[in-house]
């Protein structure tokens, strides 16, 4: 397990358009006894009702939902781009079928019993606020329909980050 230092929130410095959109990331959530990630390109972070706060979007059929909404807690992990090939197989395998973490090649580590990646660069712990489904009757721009051609709409999800950390 690799040693993690809380760091203060407001003095983060990295670009979430690169962190997420093209790194990429890793949402957990769960339990010592059960946990799920899955890689996630879409969200970002801010100020929301006096908060720190992120924001994700996670697709109805995914596993790892099931954990974020029976749970209070989730974790963000930016791994970096030395992990791409562990990032692509958590988007593009489901925890129900196969165990993610090891064949991905990674380790679960937690803090306050929140599951996180091990190998992640910095990590934001989040307690959520809020949970807004998506739907098609919300889209003000034609153009998002493309997205959910199968109709596996997201639910948005914001959190306050509670914690950041890195190594």
């Amino acid at each position: 397990m690799h040693v993690f230092q809380p760091i203060p929130v407001d003095t983060l410095e990295f670009n979430p358009f690169e962190a997420i959109g093209k790194d990429w990331a890793l949402v957990s959530a769960g339990s010592k006894q059960k946990a799920n990630t899955m890689t996630v390109s879409w969200g970002g972070v801010g100020v929301l009702w006096g908060k720190n706060v992120a924001f994700i979007f996670v697709r109805d059929s995914r596993y790892t939902k099931e954990f974020i909404d029976n749970g209070d807690f989730f974790s963000i992990s930016f791994l970096g781009k030395n992990h791409k090939e562990a990032l692509n197989y958590c988007g593009s395998h489901s925890g129900r079928d196969v165990d993610k973490i090891a064949e991905a090649g990674l380790t679960w580590n937690y803090k306050h019993s929140i599951p996180f990646i091990d190998e992640g660069e910095f990590v934001l712990l989040c307690q959520k606020l809020s949970a807004t489904k998506l739907t098609e009757d919300s889209f003000l721009s034609p153009d998002i329909k493309k997205w959910y051609a199968d109709g596996d709409l997201h639910t948005m999800y914001i959190a306050e980050i509670i914690e950041a950390m890195a190594r």
